[in-house]
């Protein structure tokens, strides 16, 4: 597996929560006021900052692997991942450009120059601001609800997709629409999915977050 190819599929296993059994979910009874309101939320959003828990499901391990870490969303298109447990980990998506860095050092990635990576900024960025659900030429989409909060489900119709991802869930908060968690579903069932907590919305995020160092 080449390196752009490995990073495009780490970046898509690290922003991903199961359905809880212990949730029950319907039908939404009114998908346009959920567009429309889930519309206004992307346009007044320029912040996000958040800690999170990952979760890492793979049917050859016993335990899962848990992680933690910092999250930052800046418009336009800024994203940190700062994973701070049990190991140091950070992605930076700013500027067209993708930065990654770990104890064995640190490598850079033209986004434009790469559709691969064009694609997956695209859809990151979709996922936290809700725009991918206007993505209905790549996926199928289903939308739920129950008293606190909106499921919607994304299947692929791209067999290229289809290799890497079966399904795409992401869980809104019903009081404010900002993305609680988002899970992942692989082709061989395993999943990573990661809980937002602690969200801070349109607060000051200094420019610095996302440079390069």
């Amino acid at each position: 597996m080449n390196n752009a190819r490995f990073t495009f599929f780490l970046l898509l296993l690290v922003i991903a929560t199961p359905l809880s059994s212990q949730e029950t979910y319907k039908p939404v009874n009114d998908i346009n006021e959920f567009k429309s309101r889930l519309s206004g939320m992307s346009a007044s959003t320029l912040s996000i900052a958040a800690d999170f828990v990952q979760e890492k499901n793979l049917s050859v391990l016993s335990d899962k692997i848990i992680s933690k870490g910092k999250f930052y969303f800046k418009k336009e298109n800024n994203i940190r991942w700062e994973y701070t447990e049990p190991y140091k980990y950070l992605i930076i998506i700013s500027n067209n450009q993708l930065f990654t860095k770990d104890e064995k050092g640190q490598k850079q990635y033209d986004i434009q120059s790469n559709k691969m990576f064009q694609e997956m900024n695209k859809f990151i960025t979709g996922c936290i601001n809700g725009e991918i659900l206007k993505n209905t030429k790549d996926y199928r989409i289903e939308y739920y609800e129950n008293p606190h909060k909106y499921y919607v489900k994304l299947i692929p119709y791209s067999e290229k997709i289809k290799q890497m991802l079966n399904e795409v869930h992401i869980y809104f908060n019903k009081s404010d629409l900002s993305v609680d968690a988002i899970k992942m579903v692989e082709a061989e069932g395993d999943y990573t999915k990661i809980d937002f907590i602690n969200k801070k919305m349109n607060i000051e995020i200094p420019v610095e977050k996302f440079n390069f160092k």
